[in-house]
C-alpha cells in the first residue's frame, strides 16, 4: 500500500531537490509509528525501480513508488517492528540490482553487516539544561577550551579485546577527563563505518552513531553525563569524502548520485574514497541534515569538519594537477559555497557551538565571517604551528639554535585565524612515533622535552588539543586495534607525568590570562623571544585586568641559566605557578624558587626586571601577586 501524498510531503521532498530541506533525515528514510504503519522512503532519481527488503518481509522485495519526477521514492508497510533489519533493493536503468543502505539510516546492526535498523522516534531525557544555558550564556572563544582527543574503541578494552560500551565509557572515561582537567573531549568519527582501520573517517551511516559500542540512545546518555560532568563534546565529522563500498552511496540509484558525475572529480585517490558533489543541492541537504541532526539529537557542542582543504582544492588529491575552475585557478567554487553555507545555517540554528576546520593550507580566512568572504569556522586547526614546533622540539638540542625560527614564525600570524593548537592522533601513527618517544636524549631527558613543550603549548596564544596517552607520555604510538598502555602508569616517569598534565591544565584553567584573550593582540606582551643563541624564550599573557598576567619563560636546551634576567611591565611581588623540572612532575629541583621582586631595572622593553635560575630544559611561569601600577 502506497501512503497518499500529502502537502507536507510535497514540501518536503521540493526542499530537499533544491538543497534547503536541512531536517531531511524527517522525510527520507525509515519512520516507524506505533500506530502500525511505516513509511520507507529512499531517494535514487535516476532508478528503474526501488524496493525495500528486509526482515518483515523476508527479505523479499516490497515495491516502493515514485513520487513524481522528485526521485523519490515511496512505500507504506504494516506487521514493521522496532529491530528489525533492511535495505533499499534499487535496480538501475540498465537493469542491475543492488541492494543498499539507507544512507538516512539512525542505526546499523553490527559490523560486519550493514544493513539498518527499524527504529523508534528518539526520546531522551535529558539532565543537561544548566550545561546549555551556560554555552548559550558564554561562548568558548571567551573560556578555556582544552581538549582530550579520544579514539573511543582503543581508549581502553576488555582483556578479551571487546569493545567497551557507551555506557562503561561514560563511568570510566567522564571521570578521568575531569580528574587531569580537560575541558571537552573530542571524539574520532562515531558515525557508522565499516573498517576499524580507517578510523572512522570512511563512513556510510551520516545519521547514525556506530553500534560498535552501544544504542543511539545509550550515546545520547553518554553526552548527557558528558554534560553534567562540565565536559563538553566534539565529534569529527566528514562532508569531504564517503566510504568507497558498492553496497553504500556509491553510484546509488546506478549513476552519480552523492559523487561528482566526473570521475576524475568523484574518485579519491588519496584516501580511497568517492568526494561528495558539494554543488549538487540534493548533497547539501543530506550533509547539512546530517550536520544539524549531531548537534539537535545528540546536544553536541560542536563538530571538527574534517579534510576542509580537500573541499577547497581542485587538485589537493594525489595525481590531479592543472584542475582549474572558470576563472582560470584551482579553488572548488562549490566546495567554497557549500563550507560557507554550511557554516550560515549551523550558526542560525546553534549560534553557542563550535564549527572548527581541520586545514592543513594557507587559505585565508577561514574563520573570517562568511558575509565578509571567510569560510565562517569558529576555530581552525593551526596544523603549521603543531608542523614547526615537532620539528623544533624533536631535533637535537645542539642544533636548535640555528632553527629558532620553527618557533618564532608562528608569531607572525597568530591572529590571522582564531586557532586551536592540536598535537592530534595524526602525529602519533603511522612509524611517526608517540610524543615522548619523539623527544630526543635520554628516557629522563625526553620526558623534560615533552613537559617544556606541552607547557608552551598551554601558553602559546590559542585553544588546544592533546591525543590521548600523550597524557602520561606512552612511549609506544598510538595502535587503533588495542588499548592504550596503560601499564605504563607503574612506571615512575610515566605516573609522574601525568600528574604534572593535571597540574598544568588545572592552571591553565584556573589564570584568565591563558585563555581570556586568545585572539586578540592584546593578549601577549613579546620581551624576549628571538634569541636563538641562548635558546631561551619569555613573553607575557595578558588577560583583560592589566595587572593579571603570566610571565613564560623557556630553556630549551640542557642547560642551566643562573641570573637569567626577565623583563616585567610592574615592580612588586611576584609568586611561581609551575617549575616544570619540580621533582613532583619528575625533574630533579626539590628546592624551588617560589618568590621574586621586580625591581625598577629595564629589560627587554619592560621597566621591570627580576632575575630567576632557570633549570635545565625547563618552563617557568610566574605571576604578579602584589605589583605597584606605573611603577
Amino acid at each position: 500500500m502506497v501512503e497518499k501524498l500529502s502537502l507536507d510531503t510535497t514540501d518536503a521532498s521540493y526542499l530537499f531537490n533544491v538543497g534547503a530541506g536541512f531536517q531531511s533525515q524527517d522525510y527520507l528514510g525509515c519512520h516507524w509509528t506505533t500506530t502500525g504503519q511505516t513509511v520507507f522512503r529512499g531517494w535514487a532519481p535516476n532508478a528503474k525501480a526501488v524496493a525495500v527488503v528486509g526482515d518483515f518481509n523476508d527479505w523479499q522485495a516490497t515495491a516502493l513508488k515514485p513520487l513524481d519526477t522528485t526521485g523519490v521514492w515511496q512505500g507504506q508497510l504494516t506487521e514493521v517492528h522496532v529491530g528489525d533489519l533492511y535495505k533499499f533493493q534499487v535496480t538501475a536503468i540498465d537493469g542491475q540490482v543492488r541492494l543498499k543502505v539507507d544512507p538516512f539510516g539512525q542505526q546499523f546492526e553490527r559490523k560486519p553487516g550493514d544493513a539498518a535498523v527499524v527504529v523508534a522516534p528518539l526520546t531522551m531525557s535529558w539532565h543537561d539544561s544548566l550545561w546549555l544555558a551556560r554555552r548559550k550564556r558564554t561562548h568558548a572563544s571567551s573560556r578555556p577550551v582544552n581538549i582530550y582527543e579520544v579514539h573511543l574503541g582503543s581508549w581502553r578494552r576488555h582483556p578479551n579485546g571487546q569493545y567497551y560500551s557507551y555506557a562503561e565509557l561514560a563511568d570510566e572515561l567522564i571521570p578521568y577527563v575531569t580528574k587531569l582537567g580537560y575541558t571537552h573531549i573530542e571524539l574520532m568519527p562515531v558515525m557508522e563505518h565499516l573498517l576499524d582501520a580507517s578510523w572512522g573517517y570512511q563512513q556510510f551511516g551520516y545519521f547514525a552513531p556506530t553500534s560498535r559500542f552501544g544504542s543511539r540512545q545509550s550515546f545520547c546518555e553518554f553526552v548527557d553525563q558528558c554534560h553534567q560532568a562540565n565536559i563538553g563534546v566534539l565529534v569529527d565529522w566528514v562532508p569531504s569524502h564517503f566510504i568507497r563500498n558498492y553496497d553504500a552511496l556509491y553510484q546509488y540509484d546506478g549513476t552519480p548520485t552523492f559523487e561528482y558525475a566526473d570521475v576524475n572529480r568523484a574518485d579519491n585517490h588519496r584516501w580511497g574514497a568517492w568526494n561528495f558533489d558539494l554543488g549538487k543541492a540534493q548533497v547539501q541537504s543530506f550533509l547539512i541534515s546530517s550536520a544539524l541532526f549531531w548537534l539537535s539529537a545528540y546536544h553536541l557542542d560542536g563538530l571538527r569538519v574534517d579534510a576542509v582543504s580537500n573541499m577547497l582544492y581542485l587538485d589537493y588529491d594525489e595525481g590531479r594537477t592543472g584542475q582549474v575552475n572558470q576563472y582560470g585557478d584551482n579553488r572548488n567554487l562549490e566546495g567554497i559555497a557549500f563550507l560557507q553555507r554550511l557554516n550560515t545555517v549551523v550558526h542560525q540554528q546553534h549560534p553557542d557551538i563550535l564549527m572548527i576546520a581541520e586545514e592543513s593550507s594557507a587559505y585565508p580566512h577561514v574563520t573570517g565571517a562568511v558575509t565578509a568572504g571567510g569560510l565562517g569556522f569558529d576555530y581552525k586547526w593551526n596544523m603549521g604551528w603543531m608542523h614547526d614546533t615537532l620539528d623544533f622540539f624533536t631535533m637535537d638540542p645542539l642544533y636548535r639554535h640555528d632553527h629558532f625560527n620553527l618557533l618564532t614564525f608562528a608569531f607572525v600570524y597568530m591572529f590571522d585565524e582564531h586557532f586551536i593548537l592540536p598535537f592530534s592522533h595524526d602525529e602519533v601513527v603511522h612509524g611517526k612515533k608517540s610524543l615522548m618517544n619523539k623527544m630526543p636524549g635520554d628516557r629522563y631527558n625526553q620526558f623534560a622535552n615533552l613537559r617544556t613543550m606541552l607547557t608552551y603549548m598551554t601558553v602559546f596564544p590559542g585553544k588546544q588539543l592533546n591525543f590521548m596517552g600523550s597524557e602520561w607520555g606512552q612511549y609506544l604510538e598510538w595502535r587503533d586495534w588495542s588499548a592504550l598502555e596503560w601499564v605504563d602508569l607503574k612506571d615512575r616517569l610515566n605516573d609522574r607525568m601525568q600528574y604534572f598534565t593535571t597540574v598544568l591544565n588545572e592552571l591553565y584553567q584556573q589564570n584568565r590570562p591563558l585563555w581570556e584573550q586568545d585572539h586578540a593582540k592584546a593578549g601577549i606582551r613579546y620581551t624576549y623571544t628571538d634569541d636563538p643563541e641562548s635558546s631561551t624564550m619569555s613573553f607575557i599573557r595578558q588577560a583583560k585586568r592589566k595587572a593579571n598576567f603570566v610571565v613564560a619563560t623557556f630553556n630549551f636546551v640542557p642547560v642551566e641559566r643562573q641570573q637569567y634576567r626577565i623583563g616585567v611591565p610592574y615592580c612588586g611581588q611576584y609568586e611561581l605557578l609551575l617549575n616544570t623540572e619540580a621533582k613532583a612532575f619528575g625533574g630533579t629541583w626539590t628546592k624551588l624558587e617560589t618568590d621574586f621582586t621586580a625591581v625598577a631595572h629595564a629589560y627587554h622593553g619592560q621597566p621591570a626586571s627580576f632575575t630567576v635560575t632557570l633549570p635545565a630544559m625547563s618552563a617557568l611561569l610566574i605571576r604578579p601577586v602584589s605589583v605597584r601600577r606605573g611603577s
